[in-house]
């Protein structure tokens, strides 16, 4: 198991074995190299832990408990977390600031606590067996327990197949779960009880609070949430797309640390996906010490298989593989930890998907005006199609449902429509095992009480924070791409202090008229090039179809064969052979079609991986012996 997530740890391992319990760790140290080893014991035996992640604020922790008493053997987070537990129960997570997974062994009242940070950033899965109760960072290592059955989720898949993730706490394997971000399970004779500690809100009363009086609000915070995230006792380096978040977070870093900085980027040999000029110029601005590597279209294909491996859920968009090669170059240059920009769009409203439904509202109120669909056009200027659509074309594409503006999911209903259509390639046997369910009624009604009151704002933001944040930005194209390389992702704008202020400030701070993320250009205007600035939003993108019928290896044609497909059983043969067809002949490739593709794709290369061949990517490719020829503490 510890040799199946040695990425995840390469530098350290260790057990702890007992009549009724075993904790495994693999760790990569990033405070207090020399001890720190896991797992970890408090001075009486009684409590055990296993840790993944960091607590920004130990420093703080370490001082208060050592005014209740508390002595330390390190100068480590861990045990830190462990006194914390000791103290406070469960309600240490409240006071702790950080990214987490963690696992606490009571060997006096044979209890096992699990917890997971606010957000979701650190990954923490479990199963039930036969012979006892499994958890471990990636499922990938649960595979690893004799007892765990493997089989792919119905309902799993026909979520990813709507909302482009599982409604935690499903995965995309049968009676696998994940403890959802924000929640600690408790393990007592053999029963499990999972308790929320924190919850993503919206408010629905916001207080008026002044422009400059939100900017100095957020100033301080997030210049505190950089601080804490530059703790480390090894360098800490910055992405850099050139983009606003990457941009501001990197101006920032530059103010309070003014000494070298390394900064990396991707580029993209497809022009239409490439700003590697702002990434340029942004690092002239600041001088840094900048790394950048160029994506190669061919790069898809020669990634897929282990981008999904590290994944362990298929992927709709390809966005997660240039990540995956940005992090191994972070890791080729030395560093473990870099500081990146997501959960600015979720907090601030940056997606073009909260204007999309601010138009769409706008829209519904006179649906037979040829004005206002135009307004589209403003959100998309890197999509031809669109910039160049008549009003029929985009009376077609954006007019779905327009209007039942009183859903409480109208601003995804047209996302989750279009990726819905992968629907039909699906085999008759897999649609009778996901049954015939209402997907997004049914996660409408979930919802509709908490968010009676909210703004369609606030509406959006709660569904893209709680689904696609958690489930796929920080996971698919977060975490496990960059754990896979070994290093560890910091994300100031996910600091849950700045979280809940942003949650706060009233929708005309986030979205000005169309200009998105109002606060934080406010904020940053003066200290980042006014090129970036000014840009237009652009989503970070890929290249899908172009790629993979590019490649010449067959991988593609091997994986979406109809032996293939028919032995997974997921996708009808003939219906995946027409779309191929399709594509082939320059007949498709838009949006939608390109998620089906990635969709086929990707689940044909996880069922490969993990059901029909159960061993996955060979052991030795996953640093077998990093991990298990160092001598484990027991």
């Amino acid at each position: 198991m510890l040799a199946r997530i040695g990425h995840r740890g390469p530098d350290e391992c260790g057990l702890y074995v007992s009549e009724n319990a075993c904790l495994g760790s693999v760790r990569l140290s990033i405070v207090d190299l020399m001890s720190g080893q896991q797992p970890m014991a408090t001075p009486d035996g009684r409590y055990w832990i296993s840790y993944n992640g960091e607590v920004y604020n130990h420093p703080e922790l370490r001082k208060m408990l050592c005014q209740k008493g508390h002595r330390f053997t390190s100068h480590c987070d861990t045990e830190v977390v462990l006194h914390m537990y000791q103290e406070f129960g469960a309600d240490c997570l409240s006071r702790m600031n950080g990214q987490f997974a963690i696992a606490i062994w009571d060997t006096h009242k044979q209890e096992l606590f699990l917890a997971r940070d606010r957000v979701g950033i650190r990954p923490l899965f479990f199963t039930n067996t036969t012979s006892g109760f499994v958890f471990a960072s990636e499922i990938k290592a649960l595979f690893e327990y004799p007892d765990t059955s493997r089989s792919i989720n119905a309902t799993g898949l026909s979520q990813v197949f709507t909302f482009w993730t599982t409604l935690s706490p499903y995965t995309a394997f049968e009676k696998i779960y994940e403890v959802p971000p924000g929640c600690y399970a408790l393990l007592t004779n053999d029963k499990l009880k999972v308790t929320p500690y924190w919850a993503m809100t919206f408010n629905k009363n916001t207080e008026k609070i002044s422009l400059g009086d939100a900017k100095d609000k957020f100033n301080a915070l997030f210049r505190d949430a950089i601080a804490l995230r530059m703790r480390a006792d090894v360098p800490v380096a910055a992405y850099l797309s050139g983009g606003l978040d990457s941009t501001s977070t990197t101006a920032f870093i530059k103010q309070m640390f003014p000494d070298k900085l390394n900064t990396f980027s991707i580029g993209f040999e497809q022009k239409d996906f490439d700003e590697s000029d702002f990434q340029t110029e942004v690092a002239h601005f600041f001088n840094t010490q900048h790394h950048s590597i160029s994506f190669k279209n061919s790069d898809v294909a020669s990634l897929f298989e282990k981008v999904i491996w590290h994944t362990e859920i298929p992927v709709l968009r390809t966005a997660p593989f240039p990540m995956f090669k940005l992090s191994e170059l972070v890791r080729r240059h030395g560093i473990k930890v870099v500081i990146t920009g997501e959960g600015a769009d979720e907090m601030l409203g940056g997606y073009n998907i909260f204007k999309e439904a601010i138009i769409r509202h706008f829209w519904a109120k006179y649906p037979e005006s040829k004005l206002r669909p135009l307004l589209l056009k403003k959100l998309y200027p890197y999509l031809p199609q669109i910039k160049n659509g008549s009003i029929g074309m985009l009376k077609l594409f954006f007019a779905y449902k327009l209007s039942e503006t009183n859903s409480p999911v109208y601003s995804h209903l047209l996302r989750w429509n279009n990726t819905g259509r992968i629907g039909k390639l699906l085999s008759h046997q897999f649609k009778e095992q996901a049954g015939n369910n209402d997907l997004i009624g049914g996660y409408a009604n979930s919802i509709a009480s908490t968010l009676a009151q909210y703004s369609p704002l606030a509406k959006a933001q709660f569904i893209e924070s709680n689904i696609f944040m958690s489930g796929y930005l920080l996971s698919s194209q977060g975490d496990r791409v960059a754990m896979a390389n070994s290093v560890e992702g910091r994300y100031p704008f996910l600091d849950h202090r700045l979280v809940e202020f942003c949650s706060t400030l009233p929708d005309e701070l986030k979205i000005s008229g169309l200009d998105e993320k109002y606060l934080l250009k406010q904020v940053v205007k003066d200290i980042i090039p006014s090129s970036v600035l000014k840009r237009p939003k652009q989503a970070y993108r890929a290249p899908v179809a172009q790629a993979l019928l590019s490649d010449k290896s067959g991988f593609v044609d091997n994986y979406l064969s109809a032996h293939n497909l028919n032995e997974s059983g997921v996708f009808d043969s003939t219906a995946v052979e027409k779309l191929m067809h399709k594509l082939k002949n320059g007949q498709g490739n838009n949006e939608v079609d390109n998620m089906a593709l990635m969709a086929i794709l990707s689940t044909q290369v996880l069922h490969q991986l993990y059901i029909k061949n159960h061993t996955g990517i060979a052991l030795n490719e996953i640093s077998q012996g990093r991990v298990m020829n160092e001598t484990c503490n027991k």
